[in-house]
């Protein structure tokens, strides 16, 4: 019996890891070798290079950069750009090399953001226009195929706030169904031409690179599509396990091996291929071409369903982390932590997605869009490992960090000859989470700066004063970043306006940098019916906050909280106001009982 249970443990975390972490690298078969045959002779010395190159990218700059390098390095399992950099932060002295990591995790962050439009576009489009291949469909114009490709796109935003928890059990049997199609056709079209096979010799990639010098390093602009979402394999190492993840990647290596070697002996026998994947299948069953093309697009949406999830993680780890502003979060899963919706995000990505096919139009022109961000995060993930692995013990692993790092690189520069082709669209969605990050985070520490708090022994002397001579019945809750650090606004409730209950108690949430984990602390007497209740949580921990004080009998009776009023004539400050004006506040964010509470303004100059 117990047996059964770990076999079933084992094999159920790799079907859920192929449907909530392979969707996006398991769906790029359907548009790689498309778009780089359509740019380069399909000669047979071009294929061998071209397969033997996308084997030996999924090679480095996945199996050994994430699998082996990156998913060593967690926080309490959990991976991403954020937790390298919190990482980070506790191997180095502030200053220069503070700034330049913390710019770096920024960059990273926008850069994966930025990648979250691209994606679901590009899978979903391609996947749609394999429907002109069926005789019947052949005709359809392209606004039609973009029309079907924005319906299924909308669908699936709609759909959105319910939460993947109940759709996600079925997401895993329908990409190991996805896996052994590819792995089926793949081996297959191998029986037409087995010499293909000899392609996962590194020396036939050399070989390519050497004979066409620039044309051959641009094309590696291209082969990176294969290693789309390679990084989700970091990034959402936390939702599942790193030993799952690991499992089901080998799985998945092997069948996009098996299925890129079987487009390859395709194009080598059939050179004037457009589609190349949906035409090797068409060409072994025209009969069971139907159901792989509604497969695909099952899977095309599957992996931009793992995406949208994906930005929902980033983005809330930013918000926990207040490198991003508060946003209005809901829990969609009573026992997932990982499954939240944030109605914000959803739709400000659906409508760039449509905008995004709209401007492309077809997969091959967002190909040349595509690139810039994954090889952007890609190097960034490999500076910050060689810096962790040489303040660690593990030196050994430096030299191969840094030898993927400049792989990396060289898949960063060849990527910029598509800036000019749609490549700055990459850089302009990017841009818009950065903007928003460097504004929040200096707007934030200016803030602070100019409210000009006062240290908890000062605020007593008044305190007392003003208690003694009369207060309210009942408990007062007034929110404060830290208990021993007075904001102006408990000044002015407090001192100013004598505001003071017979309890009155500073409470302070603090994010720390594990992931999760929950604990509250309550210290009386800080003066005479004054005390202070912290929630110490981590980052990515939700917790109820009425709950928390009713456990420790705190039953309030009003709740205070402060409003800054901005004025500034600085055009930055300006645009940092209106970002807090259009985001909850901290109570809205803690969804806070509304009817109990009192927001106190108080006017900033910046």
């Amino acid at each position: 019996m117990v047996k059964h249970v770990e076999a079933d443990s084992y094999w159920g975390g790799i079907i859920k890891s192929m449907g909530l972490v392979f969707g996006d690298i398991g769906t790029s078969p359907i548009y790689t070798l498309t778009v780089i045959i359509a740019l380069t002779k399909p000669t047979q010395e071009n294929v061998f290079g071209i397969i033997s190159l996308i084997v030996w990218t999924l090679m480095i700059l996945v199996n050994i950069e994430y699998a082996l390098l990156a998913m060593s390095l967690s926080r309490k399992g959990e991976g991403g750009t954020i937790v390298l950099r919190e990482i980070l932060v506790r191997m180095i002295k502030p200053g220069r090399q503070m700034v330049f990591v913390t710019f770096l995790s920024y960059l990273g962050v926008a850069l994966l953001l930025g990648d979250g439009v691209i994606t679901p576009a590009i899978s979903i489009l391609s996947a749609v226009e394999g429907a002109l291949l069926i005789p019947a469909l052949s005709g359809l114009s392209q606004g039609t195929i973009i029309f079907a490709a924005a319906v299924i796109a909308i669908i699936l935003f709609i759909f959105q706030f319910k939460g993947t928890d109940k759709v996600a059990k079925a997401f895993g049997p329908i990409m190991l169904v996805w896996f052994a199609s590819l792995t089926l056709s793949g081996t297959l079209s191998l029986t037409s031409f087995p010499g293909i096979i000899a392609a996962i010799s590194p020396h036939y990639a050399i070989a390519f690179l050497a004979k066409n010098g620039l044309a051959g390093f641009f094309v590696l602009s291209e082969v990176i599509l294969c290693a789309t979402g390679g990084e989700a394999l970091y990034a959402d190492m936390g939702h599942l396990g790193r030993k799952p993840v690991k499992r089901a990647w080998y799985l998945v290596f092997v069948a996009l091996v098996i299925n890129y070697l079987g487009q390859g002996a395709f194009i080598i026998t059939h050179p004037d291929a457009k589609n190349i994947l949906f035409g090797m299948v068409q060409s072994q069953s025209a009969l069971l071409y139907v159901p792989f093309l509604v497969l695909t697009i099952m899977a095309t949406v599957i992996a931009s369903q793992a995406l949208i999830s994906g930005v929902f993680s980033i983005v809330y780890q930013g918000i926990t982390t207040r490198i991003l502003p508060l946003l209005k979060v809901d829990y969609t899963s009573h026992y997932l932590k990982s499954q939240i919706y944030i109605g914000a995000v959803n739709w400000l990505l659906l409508a760039l997605v449509i905008m995004i096919m709209l401007i492309f139009k077809k997969s091959d022109n967002l190909a040349a869009a595509y690139g810039l961000a994954v090889t952007g995060t890609m190097t960034i993930t490999g500076i910050m490992m060689v810096m962790i692995f040489s303040r660690t013990k593990k030196k050994w692993k430096v030299p191969v960090a840094l030898l993927v790092t400049l792989i990396d690189a060289a898949f960063l520069t060849s990527n910029l000859h598509k800036l000019p082709a749609g490549g700055y669209w990459s850089l302009i969605l990017a841009s818009i989470p950065l903007g928003a990050i460097l504004i929040w985070t200096k707007g934030q520490r200016a803030l602070y700066r100019a409210l000009k708090p006062l240290d908890l022994e000062t605020y007593l002397m008044s305190y007392e004063q003003i208690y003694h001579k009369g207060h309210i019945a009942g408990t007062g809750l007034f929110f404060v970043k830290e208990y021993n650090t007075i904001p102006p606004y408990l000044v002015h409730c407090t001192i100013r306006s004598n505001i003071i209950y017979e309890r009155n108690v500073l409470i302070s949430i603090i994010r720390t940098d594990e992931p999760y984990g929950l604990k509250s602390n309550l210290t009386t007497g800080l003066g005479t019916g004054l005390d202070a209740f912290e929630v110490i949580a981590g980052y990515m921990e939700m917790f109820d906050i009425e709950q928390l004080l009713k456990d420790k009998g705190i039953l309030e009776k009003v709740i205070f909280y402060g409003i800054e009023d901005i004025a500034t004539a600085n055009p930055v400050w300006k645009v940092f106001s209106a970002i807090k004006k259009l985001t909850p506040n901290f109570v809205q964010f803690n969804k806070l009982p509304a009817a109990k509470l009192q927001g106190v303004i108080t006017r900033v100059e910046m």
